[in-house]
């Protein structure tokens, strides 16, 4: 007799700012996962924050015209009780049962998913998740608190100064000279709490500097500013497992001040790539020896912030003194990092399974 197969749901979309980026990721895992080991119910929470299911919503053809036209689908409840631990529908018609997985699968990026909220609605529900946990994931996705948490354990972060938008209200002129002090120019301005690169602008002087904490405070109550180092490279490297940590290979994408926008770019066409479809280097064109301390400055980071799963370690480095510094640790990369994996030796379906 074989085994029955394991309900996997995918959780994907939500009323973050990064809602996009979730559904390409959502749809890589669609492709990629083993069908003959796992039954996949597409979990899509929409703009407005209804979860909705339907085997139509794991396939990217939904999702065409986002902007355009509302997702129809039948809408459930999460029930937040151990003595359900099942998807509820909404509706009362009795053909429409209530769902039950056996793992949830979290696919959201930034507020609402990534930050610490839905796998805290997982722990009160009692029932199995992949990733990080609550404090991993809400470590990870602050910036402000990351950093301190990464420098407490001698990992080394690029200098930074914060402060909240209530504060930039109050002592703009002393926060400005703070950061000319201390910082210099240029420097990188982004909001606590967003990835993706939403939102993150580089300032090299006044104007642009007060340009760019504006735009940062309509998406978070916090602000970070980091300080821009000159002649650096971008170099990124995974980190996957709970107790036993491996290390990816090191890349380095071409263009670092290249970012990822939304329906425009991911959502084009008959396939969508996300991360993967940005031009990198892979493995990164540095040294073994550096790359084994990247590695290892990475597997630093992620056992810091409590993480599980797989993460994307990113770092500032200075090639000619092989200096660097991390500049984040994202707990739920975009595409969950594969192109790294599969350049490690392991293909995308097999990362799914681990």
């Amino acid at each position: 007799m074989m085994n029955p197969k394991t309900k996997i749901a995918v959780v994907f979309g939500s009323r973050s700012v990064e809602h996009e980026v979730s559904i390409v990721t959502a749809m890589q895992i669609f492709e990629n996962i083993n069908r003959e080991k796992y039954d996949v119910i597409p979990i899509y929470i929409d703009k407005q924050g209804r979860w909705l299911v339907d085997e139509k919503l794991g396939k990217i053809e939904s999702f065409k015209d986002l902007k355009l036209k509302e997702i129809k689908a039948p809408e459930y409840f999460f029930a937040a009780s151990p003595s359900v631990k099942s998807l509820v529908p909404k509706s009362a018609f009795k053909f429409f049962k209530k769902i039950k997985a056996d793992i949830y699968f979290p696919a959201i990026h930034g507020t609402f998913g990534e930050d610490g909220t839905l796998q805290g609605l997982f722990e009160m529900a009692d029932v199995p998740y992949v990733g990080s946990g609550v404090t991993g994931s809400a470590v990870g996705m602050d910036k402000i608190i990351q950093k301190a948490v990464l420098k407490e354990n001698g990992i080394p972060v690029v200098k930074y100064i914060w402060f909240s938008k209530n504060e930039w209200r109050e002592n703009k002129i002393e926060i400005i000279k703070n950061i000319e002090k201390d910082l210099g120019y240029p420097v990188f301005v982004k909001p606590a709490n967003l990835g993706s690169s939403v939102a993150i602008n580089k300032a090299n002087g006044l104007k642009e500097l007060e340009s760019a904490i504006e735009i940062a405070s309509h998406f978070d109550r916090r602000i970070i500013v980091e300080e821009g180092k000159e002649g650096i490279v971008e170099i990124n490297c995974s980190v996957m497992g709970n107790n036993e940590l491996t290390a990816s290979v090191c890349e380095q994408p071409i263009k670092s001040e290249q970012m990822l926008t939304y329906e425009d770019k991911y959502l084009k066409g008959e396939k969508t790539k996300g991360m993967a479809g940005l031009s990198r280097l892979i493995p990164a064109p540095i040294s073994e020896e550096l790359t084994k301390k990247i590695q290892e400055a990475a597997k630093r980071a992620f056992r810091a912030v409590d993480a599980s799963g797989i993460s994307r370690i990113d770092f500032m480095v200075r090639p000619d003194t092989e200096d660097f510094w991390i500049t984040e640790i994202n707990t739920l990369p975009g595409s969950l990092a594969f192109y790294l994996w599969e350049k490690t030796g392991i293909p995308f379906s097999n990362l799914l399974d681990k």
